[in-house]
């Protein structure tokens, strides 16, 4: 009996001691010591790109994934009734424009017919004074005098009124012009193009978006480092990142911003402890020279502190 007791006894310890053993076996190793440890979703800059005249898409060059160059054309308007309205406009600048010369010719007779009135009225006025001719003689040049130079300052305002009226025509053709170009949508940055959001046939309004664009050569990911080790991290410390796409590489990054005031950890992050904690955000800048980084990818990061310290063989998630 003594001996079955003893036997159970060896047996127990003998289990206990190997599943401890196998414990510290398969337990993960701690993360090193020179390394922090973060995760989040890889960003981009995206700029969505609108239209700002109303139209029906009759040539459309967006296609999805594709990289573009600024400048390239992505999408074009109908642009008959804007073409028709600026030739509308043009003709009636140049209406305003004969309407001026018409009236400069006028004014150059008049000016001619009042400098001569002048003359007369100068001379009867001496003549009158000798008495050789009637004050009503007198007073039909006066008459004639005040009559051209009433027109003069009549023909002269109204050429200032057309000078106006082409002003405000030369405007509205500038504006029909400008709304011919916009007709036309280029792109205004380079980059890729993440997702189309119209087709050829559709009527676009003015503010609708047409294509959603990011550059995926220098992408973003933000972590989140707890309050006790945020001193460690530097701007521009080494940075290594890992996506489940591509379990096998790691991407090279570098610190580019550390928030200045901290929060709690967003309720995103993985491991639920650490959600109550407070954190501060990490903001990471990638090389993605192939593109195949892209938003919205979830990722794991390491960052690397402290001078003189090196990369490990392996970088893991720590449990």
């Amino acid at each position: 009996m003594r001996k079955t007791w003893l036997l159970s006894a060896l047996l127990l310890a003998t289990i206990a001691g190997g599943s401890y053993g196998l414990y510290l076996y398969l337990r993960p190793a701690p993360l090193p010591e020179q390394l922090l440890y973060g995760n989040g979703h890889i960003e981009g800059t995206e700029v969505r790109v609108a239209v700002e005249v109303a139209g029906r898409v009759v040539e459309s060059r967006i296609d999805e994934g594709v990289t573009v160059t600024k400048g390239d054309l992505l999408l074009r308007l109908d642009d008959a009734d804007f073409i028709l309205r600026k030739e509308q406009a043009e003709a009636g600048v140049e209406a305003r424009r004969r309407e001026r010369e018409q009236a400069e010719r006028e004014l150059q007779v008049w000016r001619h017919h009042y400098e001569t009135a002048e003359r007369e009225l100068s001379r009867y006025r001496e003549l009158g004074k000798r008495g050789t001719v009637s004050p009503q003689r007198v007073e039909q040049e006066e008459n004639a005098f005040r009559n051209a130079q009433g027109r003069v300052g009549a023909l002269e305002a109204e050429i200032g009124a057309i000078e106006g009226r082409i002003e405000a025509a030369r405007k509205e053709l500038a504006l029909v012009a400008n709304q011919v170009k916009k007709t036309r949508v280029f792109t205004p940055v380079s980059g890729t193009v993440l997702a189309k959001t119209i087709e050829v046939g559709e009527f676009a309004q003015p503010g609708r978006t047409v294509a959603i664009l990011a550059d995926l050569s220098r992408i973003e990911l933000k972590v989140f480092i707890p309050e006790k080790d945020i001193g460690k991290v530097k701007l521009d410390a080494s940075a290594r990142v890992r996506v489940d796409a591509f379990p096998d590489r790691l991407f090279e990054g570098r610190v580019a911003r550390v928030d200045q005031q901290a929060q709690f950890t967003p309720r995103d992050i993985h491991m639920p402890e650490e959600r109550t904690r407070m954190v501060f955000g990490v903001t990471l800048v990638l090389d993605n020279p192939d593109g195949v980084l892209k938003p919205g990818m979830p990722a794991d990061a390491w960052i690397l502190w402290g001078s003189g310290t090196r990369w490990p063989p392996q970088l893991f998630v720590p449990q």
